[in-house]
């Protein structure tokens, strides 16, 4: 008979195998390096309870078919300690043979110590599992921005993803974007040009790791469910979101008033003639609009070609005001059985996605040799 059990280090070929084949659509073997992560990741982030782990569903026969990756987050909610549950990778292998392998692995998680369990990359048919368990869809942390900034350089590099000598395109791109967004045109939804403003009275500069964790801890200060970390933590979650090969160089800025004070931080990555991916967009209350200006122009002054990433409620309108669009590719989705916290998270007076997701892990945006 098929069960759910914790996560062992004898697991990791398997999880690793599994993870290749249907999160990363590799037919290849999984490599030393993805399985030494995912042992690292998952078998070294604990919280002091055993039952807050990652599970796998085994078969009959004592075979993995199934994971989910737990992250446990500290958090604190009006003065008291949270445990939250960061349910990351999900994946099943069984699901012709065995379709409720996924949700008896999640119902496993779900009933476990934790005050709040979560995930900010859930595709539909997880999300139609959450949902089943009365879990709830977080609308406004669920859609995907994105701001085109080049757009002929846009569309070379849409195109590339289909085809890769499209990329042979970028220099009649550049060429093209030079004419269409040349300084002085009013900004547009399909190109962006830098105009002055408010953000030219901030300083927007490169930030050190222990400048970035500094920050970080005052600019959630005003959300009502916020992270509790850890210098150590964060240290341990910025070097592991310092690589991710497959979307490009690692920008992380502080923007600070003329006098030194902090209101706002991002880390994204990206080159130029691309379209960047966006971790975190931080900003102290009412600095929002200037803070993803900042965020822009930095942008632009790279030569990116696009930049996007997951929305936070309290940027939203600050998005919309730059001529942002936006997506759903994933689903944010939420379980509790304190109400407290839930009308938190649907208020959304949470912080959630980014750093407090898995945005930082290695799984996404780098390459394992």
């Amino acid at each position: 008979m098929s069960n759910v059990r914790s996560f062992e280090a004898g697991d990791v070929d398997a999880v690793a195998d599994i993870f290749q084949r249907l999160l990363r659509k590799d037919r290849a073997p999984p490599s030393a390096d993805l399985k030494d992560y995912l042992a690292a990741l998952y078998l070294g982030a604990g919280s002091g309870d055993a039952r807050l782990g990652s599970r796998v569903h085994v078969r009959a026969d004592g075979t993995v078919s199934g994971f989910i990756g737990v992250l446990p987050v500290e958090m604190e909610f009006e003065g008291r300690r949270v445990l939250a549950a960061n349910c990351g990778s999900f994946v099943s292998d069984d699901r012709d043979c065995d379709p409720f392998a996924g949700a008896r692995l999640l119902r496993d998680v779900l009933s476990g110590p934790q005050d709040l369990s979560f995930t900010e990359t859930s595709n539909d048919v997880s999300t139609d599992m959450w949902r089943s368990m009365r879990a709830r869809v977080l609308g406004p942390y669920s859609l995907e921005w994105l701001r085109i900034l080049r757009p002929a350089a846009f569309a070379v590099e849409a195109a590339a993803r289909r085809v890769a000598a499209a990329r042979l395109a970028r220099p009649l791109a550049r060429g093209a974007d030079a004419v269409l967004c040349r300084r002085g045109r009013p900004r547009a939804w399909t190109y962006y040009a830098p105009l002055a403003g408010k953000a030219d009275a901030f300083l927007d500069a490169p930030a050190s790791d222990g400048e970035f964790i500094d920050a970080l801890p005052l600019l959630v200060q005003g959300f009502s469910l916020r992270p509790r970390w850890e210098r150590p933590v964060l240290e341990t979650m910025l070097r592991h979101a310092a690589r991710k090969a497959l979307h490009g160089e690692r920008v992380q800025q502080l923007v600070r008033t003329r006098s030194g004070k902090a209101i706002g931080a991002y880390l994204y990555y990206g080159d130029a003639g691309g379209i960047g991916r966006t971790v975190q967009v931080l900003s102290a209350p009412g600095q929002e609009s200037i803070v993803v200006e900042c965020l822009l122009r930095n942008a632009h002054e790279r030569g990116l070609a696009a930049i996007r990433g997951q929305t936070q409620p309290a940027l939203l309108e600050a998005m919309i005001g730059k001529k942002c669009a936006f997506l759903q590719a994933s689903s944010t989705v939420v379980h509790s059985r304190d109400p407290a916290l839930v009308e938190a998270m649907t208020s959304g007076r949470a912080f959630l996605n980014g750093l407090v997701g898995e945005g930082w892990t290695r799984l996404i945006g780098d390459r394992f040799g």
